[in-house]
């Protein structure tokens, strides 16, 4: 890699987002960081953000130089910051990129997690559907490189956006190094007693959402036993009224746990005492939760539709995300089986999402640039 290549990201999501796309920001610029410490890497973010989140990466950080217009500062003004800099590749981490790049003669990549804003647009309000169309397409039109995060995304990057193959390249997302060491005896404790959590459970993490489709579990509570209870960890909206106040489903709201705010600490002590991982969303452009749940030596159950298969290989079990029989069935498989080389099938295939090769991967893609 040419000595004078200096790299600038952006850490919005870094510094603000505690799952999601700032789960994949941290680990793939602290993978890329741990694989080449010689490169000259800059994190740009509109403000300093969380004091936990910013501390992850050790790594310096410039702050929005104008600070009453700091969306637009993110959406233009960067490019006056990355030239004073001599940053010469941008990487947008979270489907975005400043207008004025190429004008500016900085080269540039984007990591495009997903499009379910054109493919289920339903699911957002309209403003907000068409305000992230706009970007997309203003986004393609700027980077010189797309990195998708899925076949799936790929697919979709190509139908929706009709952009051709050759400037899109697949890096699948890892999740984060927590999830892949045992939880001690005293965190595992400390979750149980905090979040008071049952004897058995099926573990469900992510927004809870209309489409993370957690209702469709909620229901499948009521072909189970009634010692097997639902653990639903994320961020509550509207929706979660939803599963403790709807008489639509039979099971009893008291199977039925939502946690959120929890610390990302605690969480691999909650994967690590569930019974089952459930992932039923109607669509995703990944799904990290699936990864975190293998290596956590959980067993998963997932929705067909989108990009799940992708992210749990051919050893978990995938259902229709309108089937509440059919998960059920397929939990019960998984409760009165053992599963112990199922787990080490699915944590096989799972390496290759690992931080080393998908940095190494990036760094490649720099380098073609």
């Amino acid at each position: 890699m040419p000595k004078l290549l200096k790299i600038g990201y952006d850490a919005k999501r870094i510094v603000r987002n505690r799952t999601g796309l700032g789960n994949y920001c941290r680990t793939l610029v602290n993978a890329i960081h741990e694989a080449d410490p010689n490169l000259d890497l800059t994190l740009y973010a509109p403000d300093p953000g969380a004091d936990d989140l910013r501390s992850q990466l050790s790594l310096p950080y410039r702050y929005c130089s104008w600070p009453v217009a700091r969306s637009l500062w993110r959406s233009r003004g960067i490019v006056g910051d990355l030239r004073r800099d001599g940053i010469n590749l941008f990487h947008g981490l979270s489907g975005e990129l400043p207008t004025g790049l190429r004008r500016a003669g900085i080269k540039s990549v984007v990591t495009i997690h997903d499009l379910i804003f054109m493919r289920h647009p339903e699911f957002y309000k309209p403003i907000d559907a068409w305000l992230y169309r706009r970007k997309f397409f203003a986004t393609v039109r700027e980077a010189d490189l797309i990195i998708a995060v899925s076949e799936c995304t790929k697919r979709d990057i190509m139908e929706l956006g009709g952009v051709e193959e050759g400037r899109i390249k697949v890096v699948y997302q890892d999740c984060g190094t927590l999830f892949k060491r045992r939880a001690t005896a005293d965190e595992l404790r400390e979750a149980r007693e905090i979040y008071r959590l049952p004897e058995r459970y099926i573990l469900q993490v992510g927004t809870i959402e209309e489409r993370k489709n957690a209702l469709l579990t909620a229901t499948a509570l009521s072909f189970l036993p009634d010692d097997i209870h639902l653990v639903l960890v994320g961020r509550p909206t509207k929706y979660a009224q939803k599963l403790t106040n709807n008489s639509a489903i039979p099971s009893p709201s008291n199977r039925i746990h939502l946690l959120s705010g929890v610390p990302t600490r605690l969480l691999p002590a909650i994967y690590q005492q569930a019974a089952v991982f459930a992932y039923p969303s109607r669509y995703e452009g990944f799904g990290i939760p699936i990864i975190e749940a293998i290596h956590s030596g959980l067993p998963v159950v997932a929705a067909t539709g989108s990009c799940l298969e992708e992210a749990g290989g051919p050893d978990s079990l995938y259902v229709s995300p309108d089937d509440p029989r059919a998960l059920a069935a397929a939990v019960a498989d998984l409760l009165g089986g053992d599963n112990a080389d199922r787990i080490r099938r699915s944590q096989e295939y799972v390496k290759r999402f690992e931080g080393n090769q998908m940095a190494r991967r990036v760094i490649d893609l720099y380098s073609s640039l």
